[in-house]
């Protein structure tokens, strides 16, 4: 029961994030932000639903652990197991901006996690510090995309065009719908995943 649990949990977070992502893209989108805007906000936080999800139910489970680990673990693992694969089956082409801007963000970004945590503890005003970070970056990020060059923007679009040219979802009220289902099914594999993990440990 608890393995089903556990396979459960990863499906509902895979869907739930795939639902969200193309839902607040399309309503993003409805409402004439741009898809390069889309692409560094809403699909950027979107493919990040899961862990938050994950996360924020642990915490309210009282194992703040895994709350930690998870947000460590998965940047460790994206940094070294996704991308590592990614370059075994196609060399990357890493973009001058990504060196000078985004990877000595996010070195300063984890430094400062363990700066914050030498206390033995990550409080309000820490996490106040954080989010203030994070909603700093975002706007430097859409001010940023807005002097982008024409090819930046139309590979963006390009990245975007599945969910752009379909139509069952064009109505507000379906990318809404969306949404709220993407929400749902991350908040209960969340649940899932969390229980079954503990279990295991």
């Amino acid at each position: 029961m608890q393995f089903l649990m556990f396979v459960g949990g990863l499906l509902a977070l895979v869907v739930g994030a795939g639902l969200l992502v193309r839902g607040a893209s399309k309503l993003a989108l409805s409402f004439g932000i741009s898809p390069l805007v889309v692409g560094l906000t809403v699909v950027a936080f979107g493919t990040s639903a899961p862990e938050v999800a994950v996360s924020v139910g642990a915490v309210l489970d009282g194992r703040v652990d895994i709350a930690i680990g998870n947000v460590v673990g998965s940047n460790v693992f994206n940094v070294l197991f996704i991308l590592g694969v990614s370059a075994l089956i196609v060399p990357l082409v890493v973009n001058i901006q990504l060196i000078r801007q985004e990877v000595p963000i996010m070195i300063g970004a984890s430094l400062l996690l363990l700066l914050l945590s030498l206390d033995g503890r990550i409080g309000l005003l820490d996490a106040a510090l954080l989010l203030a970070l994070l909603i700093g970056y975002t706007v430097f990020l859409v001010v940023q995309s807005r002097r982008q060059t024409r090819a930046a923007q139309d590979e963006y679009t390009e990245a975007l065009a599945p969910a752009v040219t379909t139509t069952w979802d064009r109505p507000p009220l379906v990318q809404i719908g969306l949404v709220l289902a993407g929400l749902a099914a991350l908040v209960l594999g969340a649940q899932w995943l969390v229980e079954a993990a503990v279990t295991f440990a």
